[in-house]
């Protein structure tokens, strides 16, 4: 519903002519797909593994907390209470990453800790009245260092060396300190975290096992080339965040932040997917080759998005965006289909 909520928005701030639902649906629309959707998704991810652990339930609160915070926001009622269910749901993904670093300490375990944390200043920042453009960058940081430590812990195989580990270090904490900077001199701050981006996105296209997986066949071919795919954008994120600096709003704002949270970010999802769905709601999901028509609509429409942005051609954003939105049902319609199809198989 958090997704579904936050589309509709994001059709609405587009100008496309919708009914708002309710008078606070617009303004909700990042809150609404970062923390209602994408923060509930990664904190019911880790609560499966720790349920699975440590044989308790317990760890549900936090995406039980995250998800009724959207829930909430897409209302549009009691006010606060949605940013303060949402940052108690980061307070729980906190301590859930503290078991798991106290469990498995690692670099991998420390980088999405850091994302964790990242997640929670956002959210109390927002709580506290601070503007979405002034916050959104901690809640980009909680999404990159989840991720890159999620890809960091599935490439170990590859047994970096001391320096590799060492460059991954340095990008990441170049990406905190942009991010601490945001909060005393904007411009700089996104600048420093644009370098922090770029690094990480190349320390990932260089070392990342992708590299291997895309030569192979099936699904270990599909998500190798999500992965690099959405490395790419994180890089022309990056890029953008460096050359444009604090835009706040407007169609530049709109280039960075989509680079980032739409080509980067569900590129990682529709990789994953086949993965992590199947262990979240304990249902078989078939790979099968018709994913990589919403991953290549996904780049497509992204493009065409970020041309309209970067040009200020107009229609190509409006276009754009309603395309994503398309892709978006694409991909759950591809998804749901998959997973009725292998049940039907196995029946």
């Amino acid at each position: 519903m958090a997704l579904l909520a936050a589309m509709w928005a994001g059709l609405v701030r587009l100008g496309w002519p919708l009914p708002a639902l309710r008078p606070t649906l617009p303004i909700a629309h990042g809150p609404l797909m970062i923390s209602g959707f994408l923060g509930a998704l990664i904190s019911l991810e880790r609560a499966v593994a720790l349920n699975a652990l440590f044989k308790s339930r317990w760890p549900y609160l936090a995406p039980l907390l995250s998800g009724l915070g959207g829930l909430f926001l897409w209302a549009g009622v009691f006010g606060a209470a949605g940013p303060l269910l949402i940052t108690l749901g980061s307070v729980g993904l906190l301590i859930l990453f503290g078991l798991i670093v106290r469990h498995q300490p690692a670099l991998f375990t420390a980088v999405m800790t850091l994302g964790a944390v990242s997640w929670l200043v956002g959210n109390g920042l927002w709580l506290a009245g601070q503007p979405v453009p002034q916050v959104v960058w901690w809640w980009a940081g909680f999404l990159i260092f989840t991720i890159a430590g999620e890809r960091l812990e599935l490439s170990r195989i590859t047994r970096f060396t001391k320096a590799q580990e060492g460059l991954f270090t340095a990008v990441s904490l170049l990406l905190l300190l942009g991010l601490i900077l945001t909060n005393f001199s904007y411009d700089l701050g996104v600048r420093v975290s644009g370098l922090g981006m770029l690094g990480t996105a190349l320390w990932l296209l260089r070392y990342d096992i992708a590299r291997r997986t895309k030569n192979k066949t099936g699904l270990p071919r599909f998500i190798g080339i999500c992965m690099l795919s959405g490395y790419a954008w994180l890089a022309v994120g990056g890029v953008l965040a460096v050359i444009l600096g604090g835009a706040s709003s407007g169609l530049y704002y709109d280039a960075v932040l989509h680079a980032l949270f739409l080509g980067f970010t569900f590129a990682m999802i529709f990789g994953h997917a086949p993965i992590i769905f199947p262990s979240v709601l304990n249902l078989p999901l078939g790979y099968h080759p018709r994913f990589y028509v919403h991953l290549v609509l996904l780049h497509a429409s992204l493009l065409l998005r970020l041309t309209g942005d970067l040009t200020h051609w107009l229609p190509g954003r409006s276009w754009g965006g309603l395309l994503n939105v398309i892709v978006l049902l694409l991909f759950l319609g591809n998804t749901v289909s998959a997973i009725a199809r292998h049940e039907n198989d196995h029946a």
